[in-house]
């Protein structure tokens, strides 16, 4: 039996929503440790900008993200500060 790579990735452009998005939760690293929550917090902050998710401060505690070093209310102002950037 033989083992087939794996499929391409296609990435986003550097201009869409997703990308920017993505940065934002990745832009706060030290504040939150592990990969999946990051990726877990670009997800929900892209539904959120799309008009269907929880703002920053309730999806922090309901997607039980892991926050090091820092309150989770003042990281959901931070990141209500970068989406207002993103926002303009």
């Amino acid at each position: 039996m033989t083992t087939l790579p794996p499929p391409g990735t296609k990435e986003f452009p550097e201009t869409s929503l997703e990308k920017k998005v993505y940065a934002i939760a990745e832009s706060f690293s030290q504040y939150i440790p592990i990969i999946n929550d990051r990726n877990r917090l670009g997800y929900c902050l892209y539904k959120f900008v799309s008009g269907e998710g929880d703002p920053p401060k309730v999806l922090l505690r309901s997607a039980k993200i892991k926050v090091v070093g820092i309150p989770i209310d003042e990281l959901a102002e931070k990141i209500d500060a970068e989406l207002k950037k993103l926002q303009e």
